[in-house]
């Protein structure tokens, strides 16, 4: 019989590792895959993903409680969220859901790129197949279980863009997924790091970093835990990859693949 994934716990409510997780449910996370890939998706497969994917909500929320705490707030607003992400370009994930949401537009309703020039809204059309625009609610639960665990609650506009981020950045790890089962392993692969003027070159990436295999193994009809660990090598950089990788072989290390 395969063990059950130990889940590891958080030592206070500052720090983004895995306190249980349950807060993305495996079944949530492999409806949304089944969105995206006909690929079944085992089980140690959909605990690494929920363990990746709580890894960088739980980044992203602890910079906005930072941000809220420099207000004497413990109620989060879509402000911290954009404070957040300006303060570590690390978590700037899911970007697709950014054109859905209000946060991220100014006031005038546009939304400019990184030269400041606007950006058109791009027109949607209805598809088939569910995005995962449509099923951004179906984390709530799970979003407002991260905010307790670092002692904050959050507005609702809040709380729907975390739902929307965990919901696309999931979306976006099944299909590099899926991708990486298609083509055998990574085929395009590098690693970024960001210096901004003037600051020193960071320290080169330990040798016992987690480094995702340029070969899998296993059949072409399953995505496995390796290869969610191979697609959050594309989706995550620095630290919060490091982490999320570390925490992911944590949650499923009694597990089979």
């Amino acid at each position: 019989m395969t063990a059950q994934p130990v889940r590891p716990e958080r030592s206070g409510p500052g720090t983004a590792s895995v306190v249980d997780l349950p807060s993305f449910k495996p079944s949530l996370v492999k409806a949304v895959f089944r969105d995206v890939t006909p690929m079944h998706v085992s089980r140690p497969a959909a605990w690494a993903a929920a363990s990746v994917t709580r890894t960088v909500l739980a980044e992203i929320i602890d910079g906005a409680r930072r941000a809220a705490a420099e207000e004497t707030r413990k109620k989060l607003i879509p402000g911290d969220l954009i404070s957040a992400i300006d303060r570590n370009v690390e978590v700037e994930v899911a970007g697709g859901w950014y054109e859905h949401s209000p946060t991220f537009h100014v006031r005038t309703g546009d939304r400019y790129d990184a030269e400041g020039v606007v950006v058109p809204s791009r027109k949607r059309g209805r598809s088939r197949r569910p995005s995962a625009v449509v099923g951004a609610h179906r984390f709530e639960g799970g979003i407002k279980k991260l905010l307790r665990s670092q002692g904050v609650t959050a507005v609702p506009p809040m709380i729907r863009d975390l739902d929307g981020i965990a919901s696309v950045f999931l979306t976006d790890l099944a299909r590099d997924a899926a991708m990486v089962v298609r083509e055998g392993g990574i085929k395009r692969f590098g690693t970024v790091t960001l210096v901004m003027p003037g600051e020193p070159a960071l320290p080169p990436v330990p040798k016992d970093s987690f480094r995702a295999p340029s070969v899998r193994t296993g059949d072409s009809r399953t995505i496995g835990r390796d290869d969610i660990l191979a697609a959050t090598t594309m989706q995550l950089i620095g630290d919060v990859r490091q982490r999320a990788l570390t925490e992911a072989h944590e949650a499923t290390r009694h597990t089979d693949r």
